[in-house]
């Protein structure tokens, strides 16, 4: 997915603040949804983060366009841990690995089959 970097995004200094590169990642998982006429969120069942690991590795700024990338590393029943990085022109600046909890009136459930073909 490509995401362009807005004044919104950054400090005084015209650097992508650091929480932002979270969101693009957010941004990215959703779009994977929204590519199969789905939603990530469907009443009372929903994806959460339930952990992240996160590798800052080079500053995005002002005016950039990036990309986001999805890879599933492993999928289970009720939950999918995925990797994901943030890149300028090929050069990656951001690395993310989350853990993702699928939830129906907010307690762990499994992942319907149709949500689990999103991840294929």
């Amino acid at each position: 997915m490509k995401i362009r970097v807005y004044y919104e995004d950054t400090d005084v200094g015209g650097v992508v603040y650091y929480a932002n590169y979270l969101k693009f990642c957010e941004r990215a998982r959703s779009d994977l949804f929204f590519q199969k006429n789905m939603s990530p969120h469907n009443g009372d069942e929903f994806f959460v983060v339930k952990h992240v690991e996160a590798d800052y590795i080079k500053s995005a700024v002002f005016g950039d366009e990036l990309d986001v990338t999805c890879k599933i590393i492993e999928k289970k029943a009720a939950s999918i841990i995925m990797y994901q990085e943030v890149l300028k022109d090929g050069e990656v600046l951001f690395t993310g690995k989350f853990k993702l909890a699928f939830l129906k009136n907010f307690k762990p459930a499994r992942i319907p089959k149709d949500l689990m073909n999103v991840f294929i």
